[in-house]
């Protein structure tokens, strides 16, 4: 490489990196935190994270949740312990399994899937507004690719 295309790489990384390394996320995080306070609710993007897999499939066990929210098993305790306490998840022994609970939706947490999703809309509509379908596509494509690159590397050193 010459020095030229080096300094540009770099200079591309510079920023670039914030962008993938949370920059982002961390901006539409505090607009959903917004939003759902706009509707009512008293939840964290992360536990919307959970409550959203739980609306789509519910009385699954912890890790099943660990493993589709890439979240650790004591940050997955902790979120669920909090959503237990706000009334909108319990824990029932596993009855093939004694050593696992699965984790169901309460009646309450059954009823806000649709001001929570309501603020998530309202979210991805604000931050990706002015985005076309091909540019859609593209971040989507480099994402994937990117967390692809990364679950590979982690997977390799493991």
């Amino acid at each position: 490489m010459k020095n030229e295309e080096v300094l540009n790489l770099n200079q591309d990384l510079d920023l670039i990196f914030p962008i993938i390394n949370g920059k982002v996320s961390m901006a539409i995080n505090r607009m959903m935190y917004r939003n759902f306070r706009r509707e009512g609710l008293d939840i964290t993007p992360e536990q919307w994270t959970v409550l959203a897999f739980l609306w789509r499939e519910d009385g699954v066990t912890q890790q099943t949740l660990c493993n589709s929210t890439f979240k650790d098993k004591p940050s997955m305790t902790r979120l669920l312990d909090n959503l237990a306490k706000q009334n909108l998840v319990y824990r029932n022994a596993s009855t093939s399994d004694r050593r696992s609970n699965l984790i169901y939706l309460t009646d309450a947490g059954k009823a806000i899937k649709e001001k929570a999703n309501k603020a998530v809309y309202e979210t991805m509509d604000s931050a990706l507004a002015g985005i076309d379908e091909e540019g859609l596509k593209q971040v989507r494509t480099l994402l994937a690719a990117v967390f692809g690159n990364i679950s590979e590397a982690l997977s390799e050193k493991a």
